[in-house]
C-alpha cells in the first residue's frame, strides 16, 4: 500500500516534470521568435512594452525588468540602431525620454507574438480550445497569486513577453 507522503511526493514530481517539460518545449519555440531583435529575451521585452504602452518611459522600463538604467540605456540603443525604437521626450518630464516602437517595431513585435501563438498551440496539441482556454486562465490565475515583485511596480501592466 501506497502512503500518503509517497502519493504526494510523487504528485508533486509529475506537476514539476510535467510542468517543466512545457515550459521548455514553449522556451524553445519561443528563442526563433526573438532570435533577430537586438538583445534576445531583454530587447523583446522592451518592445512588448513599448507596444503595450504599460510603462511610462525608459527608466520605468529598466525598473520593471530589473536591469540596471547603463545596461538599458545600451539596449535602447542597440534596438533604436535597428530600427525598432525611437526614443521621445517624456510630455510628463521631459527630463525622460519614451521608447516608442517604430513601424519595424510594430511588424517585428507582431511577426513575434504570431509566432509565439503558433509555438503556444504546439505545446498545447493535446488540449482542445476550450480546455487550452481554460488551461490558460487557471495559469493565469494560479500566477495573479504569487508574491509581486517590488520592480513591477513601476509600470501599470503585467510584465509581457515569452521569457
Amino acid at each position: 500500500m501506497t502512503s500518503p507522503e509517497m502519493v504526494t511526493r510523487t504528485g508533486a514530481d509529475d506537476f514539476g516534470s510535467a510542468l517543466g517539460s512545457l515550459l521548455r518545449s514553449y522556451l524553445g519555440g519561443a528563442r526563433e521568435s526573438i532570435e533577430d531583435v537586438p538583445g534576445g529575451p531583454r530587447g523583446f521585452q522592451v518592445l512588448a512594452i513599448a507596444a503595450t504602452g504599460s510603462c511610462r518611459n525608459q527608466a520605468s522600463i529598466a525598473e520593471n525588468l530589473g536591469l540596471d538604467r547603463t545596461v538599458m540605456t545600451y539596449l535602447v540603443d542597440d534596438l533604436e540602431r535597428a530600427g525598432l525604437v525611437e526614443r521621445r521626450p517624456d510630455p510628463a518630464d521631459r527630463r525622460s525620454r519614451q521608447v516608442v516602437l517604430t513601424d519595424a517595431g510594430r511588424a517585428t513585435y507582431d511577426a513575434a507574438q504570431a509566432t509565439l501563438a503558433r509555438v503556444e498551440r504546439q505545446v498545447l496539441a493535446a488540449l482542445d480550445d476550450e480546455d487550452s482556454e481554460q488551461f490558460r486562465s487557471l495559469l493565469l490565475r494560479a500566477t495573479s497569486a504569487l508574491p509581486t515583485p517590488a520592480d513591477e511596480s513601476a509600470c501599470t501592466g503585467d510584465r509581457p513577453g515569452p521569457c
